[in-house]
């Protein structure tokens, strides 16, 4: 009878013990978890023809991210290593995981493109854009576009004018009231077609003001093709977001050249890059500095805002002096900053 009396006592606990791990490995949290990536070297993944090799090596470095759940939230509190960061900040509003990702990966391609112009124009090599028209990236749910454009179709007109840019798009859009009509012309899975929709006030959330109008479409993109020569090939398979654009400039520039910048130096670093060759905050730049540690750098290129007291370089300084990295953090506004860093360097 003592038995009988203990053994569903015990299988409560096993029940409930499970129903625990369950919970705090499946609930998730309104925070994603960053934690250090790698460190890629650039030239196993872009390739220009008749480039020209380096016996050192520029490296794009990665963060990893993941959902929250509550083991990871209390982990990175613990961990110098992680971040934590509130989901309104990743994701933009009523924005899908697919939007999300679809998002990132336009902004990679994007931040190639820019790099590419600028490591062209710099070696004196041509480089050109055809727009082709504007890509849907994201819907907002209240908004007329939600139920009537699909991730990735193609916007070339408004009101019957062709429009090839984001600007344009909104120029067109922009000086129309609540309420209007406006009618848009698509290419969705290679039909063209019209849409009719009107404009009408962002969701209160969006903006509280009630002043702002428009047709409810998200960080559209310009859909471009860029036209070099000599040819170029970049394989990132699924790395997302705009911030490789400095360290592709620098491998692409690299091989049009005939002098080796790298020096025989292992170059990490981070930041995106404008046409003008301005390099722009990123986020995860702490855990960029640590996975580039660990890869072996003798450098690591980081965003300095202009001086910013916020800037990437300050808290990639910082993290650096934390670990006691061997490698030197270096301040970057732009393009020509990190060239001429590299030619003042002596040789490996």
């Amino acid at each position: 009878m003592a038995f009988m009396k203990k053994f569903p006592l015990s299988k409560k606990r096993w029940i409930f013990l499970i129903i625990f791990v369950i919970i705090i490995n499946f609930y998730q949290l309104p925070y994603y978890f960053t934690k250090p990536g790698d460190a890629k070297i650039l030239h196993t993944v872009i390739e220009v023809e008749g480039g020209y090799e380096d016996r050192g090596t520029f490296m794009l470095t990665t963060v990893r991210m993941g959902k929250a759940n509550i083991i990871n939230y209390l982990w990175a509190k613990l961990s110098d290593a992680r971040e934590l960061i509130h989901e309104d900040f990743i994701r933009r509003g009523e924005e899908t995981d697919e939007e999300y990702h679809h998002r990132q990966l336009m902004m990679m391609s994007t931040s190639q493109d820019l790099a590419t112009i600028v490591a062209y124009n710099k070696a004196g090599k041509e480089a050109n854009y055809t727009n082709f028209g504007v890509i849907v990236t994201g819907t907002i749910e209240e908004m007329p576009a939600f139920e009537l454009l699909e991730l990735g179709d193609l916007i070339v007109a408004v009101d019957q004018t062709e429009i090839t840019t984001v600007d344009e798009l909104l120029a067109q859009i922009g000086g129309k009231q609540k309420d209007a009509a406006v009618s848009l012309t698509i290419v969705r899975a290679g039909v063209k077609k019209d849409i009719e929709l009107s404009v009408t006030s962002f969701p209160t959330e969006m903006d509280p003001s009630g002043e702002k109008v428009g047709i409810g479409i998200t960080s559209p993109v310009t859909k471009r093709e860029l036209s070099v020569s000599p040819n170029i090939s970049i394989d990132t398979n699924k790395i997302g977001g705009p911030s490789a654009g400095l360290m592709f400039s620098l491998e692409i520039y690299n091989q049009l050249v005939e002098e080796d910048i790298t020096k025989g130096y292992h170059i990490a670093g981070t930041g995106s890059i404008n046409e003008e060759g301005e390099v722009g905050r990123i986020g995860g730049v702490k855990q960029k500095v640590i996975a580039a540690e660990r890869a072996g750098a003798d450098f690591f290129f980081a965003p300095n805002e202009f001086d910013s007291k916020t800037s990437n370089y300050v808290d990639a300084l910082q993290q650096a002096k934390t670990m006691n990295a061997k490698m030197k953090i270096i301040p970057i506004d732009t393009f020509e900053d990190a060239l001429i860093f590299l030619q003042d360097l002596e040789p490996k």
